[in-house]
């Protein structure tokens, strides 16, 4: 029997009763005896409707985390001041660097000078949060490409100036950096210093750039914005091992990423016993001043096409989208990633269509064009 059916014969059924009962009570009220009543149709009940069924929810992890590495937070009253970048430079001759193991993200960019070969290498970010070094050093300059990179974590970057037009660019988007706390902007803070033992004299003349020194925790507290450290999740971090992207991945124990043309290999081997990736520089081991081998525990390869304008080098990342790498663990996986405005976040999504999910820890995060051919093994 179909719905309305059911319905008009439980309808004839109310109706019959309320007749009877109203003859029954007439007949109470007259000595007549009571005529016999129409026979009843056959009994009908409307079934029940089907009790839906729940729907299942996700579990939501709500566990504070810092925000830089995803790691497990015991209380967030803990990281509740300003990320610390600064900008430290990867030639050579600027080696051997301090600080850099303690950082919770390392950016590697175009540095942007000229060089024999053309132009020359690579200039490190090294953004500090969870763990905030002494000194860092040697200190440089900033690149255009640092203003969208660091907006997202509402960060401080220490630095030795910049050429005329970043600096404009920067007060136009200093809404979430602050980027003017410079080695002059801050004399007598004591939020930077000078390596004596590595300043060096050529042609007559005295340099300091490799000897400039910086001292984050003192440098954090000469401003009064970002006090309440990055706003957010800075990577999307899986909740557990299991869920992290690269447990189905392919093998990924090698990787060489290459700047100037593709002759110029920064890399990174997996070691099974530590489960962390060594970083390697083209001229050998990536070795801090103290002897520590540089590491990290995942490897985020960002494509994005280079160019050069204003004598700067530039990474075109705002409202842009391009292909990525991502290694842990001796795996790795591809896909999409995409940024809108200068503070937006980068997305990330698998070839699956499925979205990222990183492992909690340290990230370097590579910057090559679009056109480099990575080295995978």
């Amino acid at each position: 029997m179909g719905r309305t059916d059911a319905y008009g014969a439980a309808q004839v059924t109310r109706r019959t009763l309320v007749v009877g009962a109203l003859a029954a009570t007439l007949a109470a009220c007259s000595d007549d005896p009571a005529p016999a009543p129409a026979p009843a149709g056959p009994a009908t009940t409307t079934a029940p409707s089907p009790t839906p069924s729940p729907t299942p929810t996700v579990p939501v992890d709500t566990r504070p985390r810092w925000p830089l590495t995803g790691e497990l937070l015991k209380d967030r009253k803990d990281a509740r001041h300003a990320a610390v970048a600064v900008k430290v430079p990867d030639n050579r001759q600027e080696h051997p660097q301090r600080g850099i193991n303690d950082a919770d993200v390392v950016f590697v960019q175009l540095e942007g000078y000229l060089d024999a070969d053309g132009y020359s290498s690579t200039r490190l970010v090294p953004v500090f949060h969870s763990t905030m070094p002494e000194t860092v050093e040697p200190v440089r300059s900033i690149r255009p490409v640092d203003v969208p990179l660091l907006s997202p974590m509402d960060a401080i970057i220490g630095n030795t100036g910049a050429a005329k037009w970043t600096i404009k660019y920067v007060e136009k988007h200093d809404e979430h950096l602050e980027a003017m706390l410079s080695y002059l902007a801050t004399r007598g803070t004591g939020s930077y210093g000078t390596d004596q033992s590595r300043v060096y004299t050529y042609q007559g003349q005295t340099y300091y750039d490799r000897a400039t020194t910086c001292h984050p925790k003192v440098l954090a507290k000469q401003t009064k914005r970002f006090r309440d450290g990055p706003p957010q999740l800075y990577f999307p971090i899986a909740s557990s091992k299991g869920e992290v992207s690269t447990v189905k991945g392919k093998k990924g124990r090698t990787l060489g990423v290459p700047y100037k043309g593709n002759g110029y290999l920064m890399g990174y081997t997996y070691d099974k016993k530590t489960g962390r990736y060594l970083r390697s520089m083209p001229w050998g081991p990536h070795v801090l001043a103290d002897g520590q081998r540089v590491w990290t525990d995942n490897v985020l390869v960002i494509k994005a096409h280079q160019h050069f304008e204003h004598h700067e080098p530039f990474h075109d990342i705002i409202d842009a989208k391009g292909t990525f790498l991502y290694f842990h663990g001796g795996r790795h996986v591809t896909g999409t990633w995409r940024k809108a405005g200068i503070a937006k976040p980068f997305t990330f999504t698998l070839t699956n269509g499925q979205p990222l999910k990183m492992a909690a820890g340290r990230t370097f995060v590579e910057l090559p064009d679009t056109k480099a051919k990575l080295r995978v093994g």
